[in-house]
């Protein structure tokens, strides 16, 4: 069954196929989308992202350049996007960033002001600027946009730190676009993975132990899969979930409903 078939979008944050971005664009394809992509800037970022795009099937894939801290170029990739697709149907968010040198256990009072702002900056006002920049295009037959939170946004994670701070405002902010954007049949909603080595995850201190406390813990006694969470991005893209918008959806094998 092909749920998404006549239906494309843009998938942002693929780095390589440990990414959560990459397993959602491969329910997605699986199930009929067509896909754009951006990369990182630069020759190596375009590289990375090119082979893990490959590893899809993806042939000759729409790809371009964004540095998501522009302006200019957020509104250069969705203008761009009209050479790949009439309609736009979905857009997925799967960015966040700090320095990594803040994302260590006792680390988050000493998190500097400009990197305090840059945090919440690429992780969470992004969603915004990509939900402004889709709207034109997507209020034409409605659509669906998704992002990427962690339980560290909710509870103290050690290491999240700042990155927590982010999310918290990343989930936030799905809620309200939500609300404006329901009249035109926009569904905003976020994914809650639980933890999944990535380059991301990786730069997280205090994470070291975290599989094997999962495992135990966890209803599921086991840990989450890309696969998981790329199949609950399906459901949230297609038209099976047109009745949700605003949820922040946890997809982590049970342990964010755990006690210490």
């Amino acid at each position: 069954m092909s749920l998404l078939a006549g239906k494309s979008g843009l998938v942002v944050g693929i780095a390589n196929e440990r990414s959560y971005a990459w397993h959602i664009a491969e329910s997605l394809l699986k199930h009929g989308a067509k896909c754009a992509f951006t990369h990182l800037p630069g020759e190596r970022n375009q590289h990375r992202t090119s082979r893990s795009i490959a590893a899809l099937g993806v042939t000759d894939p729409w790809l371009r350049p964004l540095d998501a801290g522009k302006d200019e170029d957020i509104e250069r990739v969705f203008n761009e996007y009209g050479e790949f697709s009439d309609r736009l149907d979905f857009v997925i968010h799967s960015i966040a960033f700090a320095e990594r040198e803040l994302l260590q256990e006792g680390k988050f009072i000493t998190t500097p002001r400009a990197q305090y702002l840059s945090a919440i900056d690429i992780s969470a006002y992004t969603l915004l600027a990509f939900a402004r920049a889709a709207q034109p295009r997507m209020a034409k037959t409605g659509g669906s946009i998704l992002a990427m939170s962690y339980y560290g946004a909710e509870k103290v994670v050690p290491g999240y730190n700042v990155m927590g701070v982010a999310k918290a405002s990343l989930e936030c902010t799905a809620r309200y676009l939500a609300s404006e954007m329901g009249k035109d049949k926009i569904r905003v909603n976020i994914i809650s993975g639980g933890y999944l080595r990535t380059l991301a995850s990786s730069a997280v201190g205090g994470t070291g132990s975290m599989p094997d406390e999962v495992e135990r813990r966890a209803p599921l006694r086991r840990n989450v899969e890309g696969a998981d969470v790329g199949d609950t991005a399906l459901f949230l893209v297609s038209d099976l979930s047109k009745g949700i918008t605003g949820e922040t959806i946890y997809v982590d094998c049970g342990i964010n409903i755990i006690g210490a």
